[in-house]
């Protein structure tokens, strides 16, 4: 069932979002459309709670990714919709009806999953829905998810906009859209309970249409919820990823892969509204089992190099530790060892992307007395980073923010604007920091 659009500010989805795309284009004769077969039933047997525990679910997004979509693959997978019906119902809001049916495009078959918004919904700004959120009775892993979602959304909407996140606002059936989307989304994972990886995700072209205009595909809001995400070019115009598919998946996804290491289970397929010119509209997810944790790591990123010297003093040391950094390596350190005949030494190391391996090695060879390099190839995970400005009493302060599925974020001011930013107001460095802190916080 397609919805009329209806614009909203701040959000720049479409107010139904689940048509997954403003685009105009003559259809290819080889894609099919999507047709809706009637109210879907469970065609398997459903999860239990945490039936993915120990397993590891993909997402493979080849048409891009959204709410509805999202929703519509993980009940397809086995997820019971009871579990987004309660979930959303613990909200406390009214005036829509969540509508679950069976899908199918071309052969395939999967579940389309809808809003349909009733009476008319008020403006929601972002402190308000977390606040909702907060006083809801969703349980503690659903709440955090959901929460953390919306806050990655909020902080992307308000960059956009250059306001602050209390400004950002949520107009009418995009507010409602985006609130069963999340709480959705975050319950169904909460459920399953798997390890989930996504495909990179696929980024149309084009523009969109919404209260204030016309707007470039991928939506600024999309791309600003996106830091730290592998995007490639869809080579279509299109909106592939909404905002609140990408807030949703950046949210929750530990990696990004083409393929994952994994012995598929079971694969469910959620079906965007609009047709694509060149690919089926659908997300397909798979959970499955991982034979071991040695076959599922990740191929090599990153290089260790190491040097052990026992004729060096502790000014040298230092000196080498600066040039390494200053040539491009992401960290390095010196470790206290004993060496052959009791002599006492350093271990100087450094961790580098693959391609710098060469440059560092001579930094190396050329600022320690050592002869030879050690070089060993590593993967690591990483938290998605990004850098936030704060204004403070004591001038502009950057800090860095961690964040990804693994917690509450991580927020750390820039020490060094900190410490300089201290010096100049003649006070404490920690004062500097609790105002950056608390600034971010407000």
């Amino acid at each position: 069932m397609k919805l009329p659009v209806v614009p909203h500010a701040h959000s720049q989805e479409h107010a139904h979002d689940h048509d997954h795309g403003h685009h105009r284009h003559a259809h290819a004769s080889n894609v099919p459309a999507i047709t809706l077969e009637g109210d879907a039933e469970a065609h398997r047997a459903p999860f239990a709670n945490r039936a993915g525990s120990g397993k590891m679910l993909f997402l493979d997004a080849f048409s891009g990714i959204a709410g509805d979509m999202t929703i519509a693959a993980l009940v397809d997978l086995g997820v019971p919709f009871r579990v987004v019906q309660q979930s959303v119902a613990a909200l406390g809001i009214t005036g829509f009806e969540l509508q679950l049916q069976r899908a199918r495009g071309g052969a395939i078959g999967g579940t389309k999953f809808d809003v349909l918004v009733a009476t008319a919904q008020p403006d929601r700004r972002y402190r308000a829905i977390d606040d909702l959120l907060a006083a809801s009775s969703l349980n503690p892993g659903v709440k955090a998810l959901a929460r953390r979602i919306f806050l990655r959304l909020g902080e992307a909407e308000a960059e956009v906009h250059r306001s602050s996140l209390d400004e950002v606002a949520f107009h009418e059936v995009g507010a409602v859209d985006a609130l069963v989307d999340i709480v959705g989304a975050a319950a169904c994972f909460d459920f399953l309970g798997a390890e989930v990886v996504s495909s990179p995700l696929p980024m149309g072209r084009g523009s969109v249409l919404c209260q204030h205009g016309a707007l470039p595909l991928p939506a600024p809001a999309t791309v600003a919820c996106l830091r730290g995400v592998p995007t490639v070019d869809a080579g279509i115009e299109a909106e592939l990823v909404t905002p609140t598919g990408a807030a949703i998946v950046a949210s929750v996804t530990r990696e990004f892969v083409a393929w994952p290491a994994l012995a598929p289970e079971r694969v469910g397929w959620g079906f965007g509204t609009r047709g694509l010119p060149d690919r089926l509209n659908a997300l397909r997810v798979v959970l499955g089992s991982v034979a071991s944790r040695a076959e599922a790591l990740p191929a090599a990123t990153h290089v260790v190099l190491e040097v052990n010297v026992d004729d060096m003093s502790g000014e040298l040391a230092a000196h080498a530790l600066s040039s390494l950094l200053e040539s491009g390596a992401l960290d390095a350190w010196a470790t206290p060892i004993v060496m052959k005949k009791g002599r006492p030494a350093l271990t100087i190391s450094v961790i580098a992307e693959s391609g710098a391996q060469h440059r560092l090695a001579e930094v190396l060879l050329r600022e320690t007395h050592s002869i030879g390099v050690r070089h060993t190839l590593v993967s690591r995970t990483e938290r998605p980073r990004r850098v936030a400005i704060v204004p403070t009493e004591y001038g502009v302060i950057p800090l860095k923010i961690s964040e990804g599925p693994y917690g509450p974020p991580r927020i750390k001011p820039e020490f060094d604007a900190c410490a300089s930013a201290a010096r100049s107001a003649g006070v404490p460095v920690g004062v500097v920091i609790a105002a950056a802190l608390s600034a971010y916080a407000r």
